[in-house]
């Protein structure tokens, strides 16, 4: 039954993050080694994939049309651009920034980098372009090959069926189609170790900016944040358990995942300009011109709308979950504050 499946995936889930956690134990360079031949494995055959339907033939133009959203989740059927189908459009948007903004990660690891005045800029600049590319890339191939219908085919919706889409769009065979499937594990393998790395990175600068709790701050001998990747652990194998009850529960953890993840990119980007202004004297690996402040400041805006509207089309519960989870940060800071810094 379901409940033998969510032990099974909890338990691999489990293992993965494990095994994420012993690599990235040695810093950033052993990390960074893993990922980057990991990282080719996957971007090359994706490059391939959103490249070869091109050329071959198989874009189908009348895919792209009527632009219109749709008439209501998930159903093949073309809406009209009215309350209802902006609130879609919104909620397709809550979820694309999920999975396209994470690689701003880039920049958690700046205190590790060799030369954080010109690699930090490097990371976040290239990083940004590769996901351009991909994001346009993909997307609009398995748009133009697939369809309306092809793409909210339940296989595809529930990801069982994408690395058959993949394989039939090179034309490829059984063996190809194992290939996918295992360049998509490496896929996951790759977003688990970005998120554990930018969230335990995240709470270690937090404690050393005198916003955590001190224990945070410490650093293993490679230079690894390794309290705060051991407290990101405890707390992903936690959110793993609730995740992995059923598909309702899974669906619930993203959208309020998601919701967390765009308050604190909301609060970051506005936290930027609020800095320049209280500490502009202060020397910086790689210092922003003000102009691209205000253009954060204003796409910080343009996500709280996307949170706002979107979220209820994953949820009804999601944006008063996230809120609710975000305030735990507060007794958080207090007792940094006035109990740890007096």
């Amino acid at each position: 039954g379901f409940g033998w499946i969510s032990v099974i995936l909890m338990f691999i889930g489990a293992v993965l993050m494990l095994i994420i956690f012993a690599i990235q134990h040695r810093g950033i360079l052993g990390t960074a080694n893993v990922q980057k031949y990991i990282g080719l494995l996957v971007i090359i055959p994706m490059l391939i994939v959103g490249v070869v339907p091109i050329f071959t033939g198989q874009i189908n133009w009348a895919n792209f049309s009527p632009l219109v959203p749709l008439a209501a989740a998930y159903a093949p059927d073309p809406g009209a651009w009215n309350i209802a189908g902006w609130t879609l459009v919104l909620g397709g948007m809550f979820i694309a920034a999920w999975s396209t903004y994470g690689f701003e990660t880039a920049v958690c690891y700046t205190s590790e980098f060799k030369n954080p005045g010109t690699d930090t800029f490097k990371a976040i600049f290239y990083s940004g372009l590769l996901c351009m590319l991909l994001f346009i890339l993909v997307p609009f191939t398995f748009q133009g090959v697939l369809g309306l219908n092809g793409m909210l085919a339940t296989p595809i919706v529930d990801g069982s069926g994408v690395a058959d889409a993949l394989a039939g769009m090179v034309g490829g065979g059984k063996l190809i189609h194992s290939l996918l499937v295992m360049l998509m594990i490496l896929a996951l393998v790759l977003c688990i170790m970005t998120a554990m790395a930018g969230s335990s990175r995240t709470l270690y600068q937090g404690s050393v900016d005198g916003w955590l709790p001190r224990y945070l701050s410490h650093v293993n001998e490679h230079g690894a944040p390794t309290r705060a990747m051991w407290t990101d652990l405890v707390f992903n194998l936690i959110v793993l358990a609730i995740a992995s009850a059923d598909a309702t529960s899974f669906f619930f953890i993203l959208a309020v995942s998601n919701c967390g993840y765009i308050i604190f990119n909301f609060l970051n980007l506005n936290a930027g300009w609020i800095h320049r202004i209280d500490n502009g004297h202060i020397a910086r690996p790689w210092k922003a011109t003000s102009w691209l402040l205000g253009v954060g400041a204003l796409f910080a805006y343009v996500n709280a709308i996307f949170m706002g509207a979107g979220a209820k089309v994953c949820n009804p519960m999601a944006l008063w979950a996230a809120l609710s989870a975000a305030a735990l940060t507060v007794p958080a800071v207090c007792y940094r504050d006035y109990i740890q810094d007096g």
